[in-house]
């Protein structure tokens, strides 16, 4: 068959796509990136919060619509099947085919069985090694997402993750570092390293391995140039792991670190293991410690506990850590979370709030570009137009899909390293000179 697979959500989420589509290729079926064109769909779903579910809804809709057409099977997968189960086709009928994240590796089974009317329904444990599979990268010449381990163990009051992907499960060392050598091999020169933990890797293992150890090893890959991690919980940021952040030069100085609020007492109410002293020494900590350091983290806005104080207690730490990235969101009270039976402020008020944080983020960092004009920077090369002489690609602090990108003169390749002088930067987009 002709099969499409549409992928949301987080990098994880991309990670288990690209291996379906090896899956899917392997098993014979070719892949077509228009969907208008495919005899299967596929859409790996995410479930993380409320808005993401019917965004899954809705893509599913939308790919049912083009049963008209040549489409004739449409199969959900992911989180959204782990969470729901078989409920999802009889809510929605177009769907012919079930897999959830356990499941995935059977996915060129599911397709089949669902192109053959069988409507199957795939929920294999979440709680399994996790699976080594090979990957079709989509995600650009020069860079590529490396899954360290699944699932979570922190158990945050509002969040969904742990019962939909299980608990913590590391990948052996030895085959993280095959991957990698796997990649750069094939000219992938900047990894990102992701989990849901990054710090949590090899705790499940009981024998000593931790992330330092894993970067140590990393970072001795041949052909890799930058190794950007994503995500950093502050509790178990010890200083081993600090000092091999600071002193490894492939290890790019930006770190996604998700924190959530400041408040101590809300910080309880989420079950996070961090107080706000803590956090505010941590971030300190790394600073001073890793010079040129740029941070991102993610907040949320009326969570239980969140009055005027608690808001303005939040919005206070911002203008004083002066973070240079921030993804700020409203409270999702997600059913089956303790969270959310806790008391909290309306949908209107938490969606207020956030674009209050969003505003004054934006001050932020609006004032952290004004301070790059005339800085040299590191750059890489993500594509080049020899008709312009003109290259794009991103600064050490521009995680891809995130965050911005700069515009050099080439000539260059996608992957090369590239040092430029900042001219000027607006709104994330950096316009740069090549020294």
């Amino acid at each position: 068959m002709k099969i499409s697979l549409i992928s949301l959500g987080c990098p994880k989420n991309q990670v288990a796509a690209e291996q379906m589509l090896c899956a899917l290729s392997r098993a014979g079926h070719e892949i077509v990136s228009d969907a208008a064109e495919a005899e299967a769909v596929v859409v790996n779903t995410c479930a993380f919060i409320e808005d993401a579910k019917q965004e899954a809804i809705d893509t599913l809709l939308e790919a049912a619509r083009l049963k008209s057409g040549a489409l004739k099977t449409l199969v959900c997968a992911g989180c959204l099947s782990q969470l729901y189960g078989g409920e999802i086709m009889s809510e929605l009928p177009e769907v012919d085919g079930v897999v959830g994240v356990g499941s995935c590796p059977r996915i060129a089974e599911a397709v089949e069985a669902a192109a053959r009317g069988e409507r199957p329904v795939f929920l294999d444990p979440n709680d399994a090694p996790v699976e080594e599979a090979e990957r079709l990268v989509c995600t650009g010449p020069a860079w590529a997402y490396l899954l360290i381990a699944e699932g979570c163990d922190n158990r945050c009051s509002y969040c969904l993750i742990p019962s939909i992907r299980g608990p913590f499960r590391s990948r052996p060392m030895e085959a993280i570092l095959q991957e990698a050598r796997d990649l750069t091999a094939r000219g992938y020169r900047e990894l990102i390293l992701v989990a849901q933990d990054l710090t949590h890797y090899g705790a499940d293992f009981r024998d000593g391995t931790n992330l330092a150890a894993l970067l140590r090893g990393l970072c001795r890959v041949d052909g890799l140039e930058w190794l950007r991690l994503h995500y950093l919980y502050p509790h178990e940021l010890d200083d081993e792991l600090i000092e091999v952040i600071a002193g490894e030069p492939k290890i790019v100085k930006y770190l996604d670190i998700p924190l959530q609020h400041i408040n101590d007492g809300i910080l309880r109410r989420m079950n996070r293991r961090d107080r706000g002293a803590e956090i505010r020494a941590l971030l300190k900590k790394l600073r001073e410690r890793i010079p040129g350091l740029v941070l991102r983290t993610s907040l949320i806005t009326g969570l239980p506990g969140e009055g005027e104080a608690e808001f303005e207690e939040l919005c206070e730490f911002l203008r004083e850590a002066r973070i240079e990235r921030a993804g700020v969101f409203p409270f999702s009270p997600e059913e089956g979370t303790p969270a959310a039976v806790m008391p909290h402020v309306d949908s209107d008020t938490a969606r207020e709030r956030a674009e209050l944080v969003s505003s004054l983020q934006a001050e932020i960092m609006d004032e952290w570009e004004s301070s790059l004009a005339g800085r040299v920077i590191e750059a890489i090369c993500d594509e080049y137009d020899p008709e312009t002489n003109t290259a794009t690609g991103r600064a050490y602090f521009d995680s891809p899909g995130i965050d911005g990108s700069v515009t050099f003169p080439g000539p260059c390749m996608p992957g090369d390293i590239v040092q430029l002088r900042v001219l000027s930067a607006e709104d994330g987009e950096l316009r740069c000179e090549s020294i």
